[in-house]
């Protein structure tokens, strides 16, 4: 059977190719099907799509990131080992040994060398610790036996005036205040040095506040202390112990009274603890060299982020992933009060003191 030498042929009009509806149309870009279709067509994302910040576990925070609970310990344990050391060398009365001459100055080096190494604990950091003490021990030497001299001097000009108005015993109350000024001098001295290692003027001068009012205190109760325990040993080891912790707990109590914008660690390894923004570049990641060192992480690169100051506003400048309230940051973001940022495992809350 031979084949049809003139088939019919298949003709479609330009209408009826307006009728054929295509099935990529029903393809959008939102994740769900098509309004008003019931076909169930699905998208499967867009790129241009940002993702969403990863879940975070919020964990409690610990009252040893405290700075005014690890500041007071610190001093407490610096104050005590300067006590121990230069206790065998002291004699009391007029006789003058190596351990009078050395038990103050050393009390400063100490109690700065204490500051040091707990803030580096706190922050996980040796590499600061190192850069730290290296200049807390040449500081606290230098400036100890400085303000040592300026104390005895302000001290023994203040007895004069006590004894010009008829006080002649160190029972009286009067003598007593005569100490704690004195003594203010050497814990503005430590905290100064607290100041200085941070690299901040402005945390040096709340140093040497809260170092000032912690060491006042502490030789205020000195003298009664002295008497409870009838003096010589245990009242120096008491006294200068309660003058450590005072000016350590003091001094974290006055910085973070008096600060201006902060953040506080709501989740991870440093959740509790409190970063005062001093600087007006404050670097964030997991390098040891930043300010805000980020450890346990592997999603922190080296330099993350970056906070900066500019003018009386901050704005985070991210390198890698980084979320504030939730939204994906894009090169650079200007962080309100209250704001929640989130690097990786960390989350912070942004502060500012209102004015």
């Amino acid at each position: 059977m031979s084949a049809n030498p003139n088939p019919e042929k298949l003709r479609i009009t330009l209408e009826e190719l307006s009728e054929i509806g295509s099935p990529a149309a029903g393809i959008v870009a939102s994740g769900s099907t098509v309004p008003g279709e019931t076909s169930g067509v699905k998208c499967y994302g867009n790129v241009n799509s940002m993702p969403e910040a990863p879940a975070l576990v919020q964990e409690k925070g610990s009252i040893l990131l405290q700075g005014w609970c690890y500041l007071g310990l610190a001093g407490l344990v610096g104050a005590l080992a300067a006590w121990a050391i230069a206790e065998p060398g002291f004699v009391d009365g007029e006789g003058q040994h190596w351990g009078n001459i050395w038990i103050l100055p050393l009390l400063v080096t100490l109690i700065c060398l204490g500051f040091a190494v707990a803030e580096s604990i706190v922050e996980r950091s040796l590499r600061k610790g190192l850069i730290r003490c290296g200049l807390a021990l040449p500081l606290g030497i230098v400036l100890g036996f400085l303000f040592n001299g300026i104390a005895n001097v302000i001290y023994a000009i203040l007895l004069s005036v006590c004894a010009q108005l008829g006080v002649v015993s160190a029972h009286n109350p009067a003598a007593w205040v005569a100490r704690a000024l004195a003594w203010m001098v050497i814990g503005g001295a430590g905290g100064g040095v607290y100041g200085i290692i941070g690299q901040s003027m402005k945390r040096t001068g709340y140093g040497v506040l809260g170092g000032a009012v912690g060491a006042g205190l502490g030789g205020l109760i000195f003298d009664p202390i002295a008497f409870a325990t009838h003096g010589g040993a245990t009242s120096r080891a008491v006294g200068f112990s309660l003058l450590g912790l005072a000016t350590g707990v003091a001094m974290g109590l006055v910085e973070s009274a008096l600060k201006d914008r902060w953040l506080y660690v709501t989740a991870g390894p440093l959740a509790g603890k409190q970063f005062i923004l001093y600087k007006p570049q404050t670097a964030m990641g997991s390098s040891q060299s930043c300010d805000i060192y980020l450890f346990k992480d592997a999603e922190i690169l080296p330099h993350h982020a970056v906070l900066q100051l500019k003018g009386s506003r901050v704005h985070l400048v991210a390198s890698g992933p980084a979320y504030v309230s939730g939204q994906p940051v894009r090169g650079t973001r200007v962080l309100e009060s209250g704001a929640a940022i989130q690097l990786g495992r960390y989350g912070f809350k942004y502060q500012e003191r209102q004015r």
